[in-house]
């Protein structure tokens, strides 16, 4: 029974603690204190709330001016410093709002911005107070000594440093997201930038007939392009067979133009690739090269392109080709047959000239 009795005044003491930690931080024992800044931050923004207008956003400006008060005020009363640094921790978290402060939106309070600017707006917070002598009303402006300066210089520099890092990474993601097929050429002799995963298994990168990483977009314009130059030509009369493909890097240039803006607008890069094509002869009519060229950066300083060949035969048409295709009876003798290669080739390098 003593037992019993003593584990519950033991556990009202533990509740009696709680009370009197939480009353002494919820309840400031002066006016001037950081609890009062955080409690006019929260009243500000219920007031925004129901306010309307430029209104709305002065009340809100000045909640957030309360609620960085209040947080630097309660984290610089027991600083505690960052490991290996003399910057307190209460100067990331202030330096954290600061940051959102000026740099967010409504749509988004973190973005890269915010993100980029947070430890240097930190290291600033940090050594302000150093060119400060005093307290309250009472202090006035100095000059921090040489060997505080120098720590200063050092940690600026440090965090601006971290800073630009932190740019070079939203950059580069930006430049791979706007520009994918940067994702499948050779990062491996760079000093800046690690492929985390396989090539093979981003949705961006796609294989072609010899294993190799390409560009998806790269296929998708071959891919696409290859059933638009067959409905032109398939079955069509070799005369005016020869006669397209006599034009066929301008035929095959603008129905590029349409794939590209069709199928790879959404994409900035859409403007470094553009589609040509190459005619040759062989024994049993013509070979047309369908052509997707990569005019953006590379490893390789000729760049490279993404070829699929199909074979143009002369054959015998059959009646219903006479009948609804041609008009005239000579040129109804022989038709257009069109057989494309179902994988396509990366080739390295610069696209054959025009002939």
């Amino acid at each position: 029974m003593g037992s019993l009795l003593k584990d519950i005044f033991g556990l009202f003491g533990l509740v009696d603690a709680v009370y009197k930690r939480l009353r002494e931080l919820l309840i400031p024992k002066q006016i001037y204190s950081w609890q009062t800044f955080i409690y006019l931050s929260v009243y500000s923004w219920v007031l925004s709330y129901f306010a309307i207008g430029y209104i709305q956003d002065i009340i809100a400006f000045f909640g957030w001016l309360f609620l960085i008060t209040g947080t630097a005020w309660y984290t610089t009363e027991d600083p505690l410093k960052v490991p290996g640094t003399f910057m307190p921790v209460g100067a990331v978290i202030t330096g954290f709002l600061v940051s959102v402060f000026a740099f967010g939106n409504q749509e988004d309070a973190i973005t890269s911005r915010t993100i980029v600017l947070w430890p240097t707006i930190s290291a600033l917070i940090t050594i302000i107070p150093d060119f400060f002598e005093g307290t309250g009303t009472d202090s006035k402006a100095q000059i921090p000594k040489p060997e505080v300066r120098q720590r200063h210089v050092i940690l600026v520099s440090s965090c601006m440093v971290l800073s630009c890092w932190l740019q070079f990474y939203f950059v580069m993601d930006n430049w791979l997201q706007e520009y994918p097929s940067l994702q499948a050429d050779n990062f491996k002799r760079s000093t800046f930038v690690y492929r985390i995963e396989e090539p093979v298994s981003n949705t961006f990168v796609g294989i072609t007939q010899d294993g190799k990483a390409v560009p998806r977009n790269g296929l998708v314009i071959l891919d696409k392009l290859q059933p638009r130059v067959e409905q032109e030509i398939a079955e069509r009369p070799w005369s005016e067979v020869e006669k397209w493909l006599s034009e066929a890097n301008t035929r095959v240039g603008n129905l590029g133009k349409q794939v590209i803006n069709k199928y790879l607008g959404q994409y900035e890069e859409k403007e470094l690739w553009r589609a040509e094509a190459r005619v040759g002869n062989n024994k049993s009519g013509y070979i047309l090269d369908l052509l997707s060229i990569w005019l953006g950066p590379s490893s390789n300083p000729r760049g490279y392109y993404l070829k699929k060949s199909c074979q143009i035969n002369q054959v015998a048409a059959s009646p219903r080709n006479v009948n609804t295709r041609t008009s005239q009876p000579d040129d109804s003798n022989t038709v257009a047959e069109v057989e494309c290669d179902r994988l396509n080739k990366l080739i390295t390098g610069a696209p054959p000239p025009q002939q």
